[in-house]
C-alpha cells in the first residue's frame, strides 16, 4: 500500500510540474489534456523516424532551471514517455543505435544537454527512469532560439542520409543529428522486396538497377538486376538501362550492343527522347542519326517531324525546320499543339529551338 501511495504522489508531482492540476483531467476517460499529444515523422532515405510526445506550454512560467530543473532527467515533453522510433539502424551524433522504439529523455544544462535513448519506452514521465536501461547517451549544445510557447520537435537540414532533430521550447533549441546508411539499407531492402511479387515483373528489377546506377553504387548488382528485368520481359527500357550500367562499368562494346538492341525495340517517342538526351549531352551527330532513323522507321508520327525540325534548326536550316514543325502541328495531339506553335514562331524568327 505504501508503494502504491508513493507512486500516486509521484504522479501528482509530475502533474504539478507541468501545471496540470486544476484542469479537467481523468485517468480513465479520454479528455483534453493541457499538454496535447503530437506525432511527427520524417523519412530519411527509406528510414522513418517518428517522435510521439506531449506538448507542455510555457504559460508565463520560468521553464529552464525552474519548471524543468537543470541537472535532472526530464521526459523531454509531458505526460507519458516521449518516444522516438527508428525503422532501421541509425547513428546519433555519430554513435550507432539499433532500430526500435526508445524512451527519449534529456538532462538539461546551461551549457550542454545529455540526450538519452532508453530501452524503456512505456513509463509515465521520467520518475521511474533507470540508467541501466540506456541504449545510448549523447551530449549536445543547446542553442538560443525564437520564443516557442508549446514544446515542439522539428526535423531540420534533411538530406538523403541525415537530419537534425531539434527540440524547441521557450527560447531554447536542443539539436541532435540522426545519420542513416541509406545506400546499405536500400540495397538490403531491395533484396527483400525483389523476393516478393515484384520479382515477377520487369519494372521492379529495372527500377532497382536504375537506383543503383543513379547512386553509382553496386554496379555489378545493377547489371544483374537489369538482366533479371530483361528475363522477365525484354523491353526498350531495360535494355537501355543495361547499356547505361555497362557504360558505367567501362564495358563499352557490350554497352553498344545492349543500346542497339534497345533501339530496335523503341517506339517513335522513345527514339525521340533518346535523341534529345544525346543532344543535351552535346552529342549532336549521334542525335541527328537517331532523328533520321526514327523518320525512316516511323514516317507518319508527329514526334518524328519535331525531331527533324530540331535537327534542321541546329544545322541553321530554318526553312526546313519550319516545314517539319508545320507537319508536326498538323497531326499532333491537341495538348501538344500550343507548345509546338510557340516553337514554330521561334523558327520564323530564325531562332534555334534547341536553345
Amino acid at each position: 500500500m505504501c508503494k502504491l501511495i508513493e507512486r500516486v504522489l509521484l504522479l501528482i508531482q509530475g502533474l504539478l510540474l507541468l501545471g496540470s492540476v486544476g484542469n479537467a483531467q481523468s485517468f480513465v476517460l479520454d479528455l483534453p489534456r493541457p499538454s496535447q499529444r503530437a506525432v511527427v515523422t520524417q523519412r530519411i532515405g527509406i528510414t522513418d523516424v517518428t517522435i510521439n510526445y506531449h506538448r507542455p506550454v510555457v504559460n508565463k512560467r520560468k521553464v529552464w532551471g525552474g519548471l524543468v530543473p537543470y541537472g535532472q532527467v526530464w521526459r523531454a515533453g509531458a505526460n507519458e514517455n516521449t518516444t522516438i522510433r527508428f525503422t532501421d539502424p541509425v547513428s546519433i551524433e555519430g554513435k550507432p543505435l539499433a532500430a526500435g522504439t526508445y524512451g527519449l529523455h534529456m538532462i538539461p544544462g546551461e551549457n550542454e544537454w545529455v540526450v538519452i535513448f532508453s530501452r524503456n519506452s512505456t513509463s509515465w514521465g521520467s520518475f521511474t527512469y533507470d540508467q541501466a536501461e540506456d541504449a545510448l547517451r549523447v551530449t549536445v549544445k543547446p542553442q538560443a532560439a525564437e520564443f516557442q510557447e508549446a514544446l515542439a520537435y522539428d526535423f531540420d537540414d534533411v538530406t538523403p542520409d541525415s537530419s537534425v532533430v531539434a527540440l524547441r521550447w521557450e527560447k531554447v533549441a536542443v539539436p541532435f543529428k540522426i545519420g542513416v546508411n541509406t545506400h546499405e539499407i536500400v540495397a538490403q531492402n531491395l533484396h527483400n522486396q525483389l523476393r516478393g511479387l515484384a520479382q515477377y515483373a520487369w519494372d521492379g528489377w529495372d527500377d532497382a538497377a536504375n537506383y543503383l546506377l543513379q547512386e553509382k553504387i553496386n554496379l555489378e548488382e545493377a547489371l544483374k538486376y537489369s538482366d533479371k528485368s530483361i528475363q522477365a520481359e525484354a523491353r526498350y527500357d531495360n535494355f537501355m538501362t543495361k547499356s547505361r550500367v555497362l557504360d558505367a562499368l567501362e564495358r563499352k562494346d557490350e554497352a553498344t550492343t545492349a543500346r542497339n538492341k534497345a533501339l530496335t525495340m523503341a517506339n517513335a517517342i522513345q527514339m525521340h527522347t533518346y535523341a534529345r538526351q544525346l543532344q543535351n549531352d552535346g552529342k549532336q551527330a549521334e542525335a541527328f542519326a537517331i532523328f533520321k532513323e526514327n523518320a525512316r522507321k516511323n514516317p507518319d508520327q508527329w514526334v518524328v517531324h519535331v525531331g527533324l525540325s530540331r535537327m534542321y534548326s541546329a544545322q541553321g536550316d530554318f526553312a526546313s525546320a519550319a516545314k517539319e514543325m508545320t507537319a508536326a502541328i498538323a497531326t499532333a495531339p491537341d495538348p501538344q499543339k500550343q507548345p509546338l506553335q510557340a516553337m514554330a514562331r521561334r523558327l520564323e524568327a530564325k531562332e534555334d529551338i534547341n536553345k
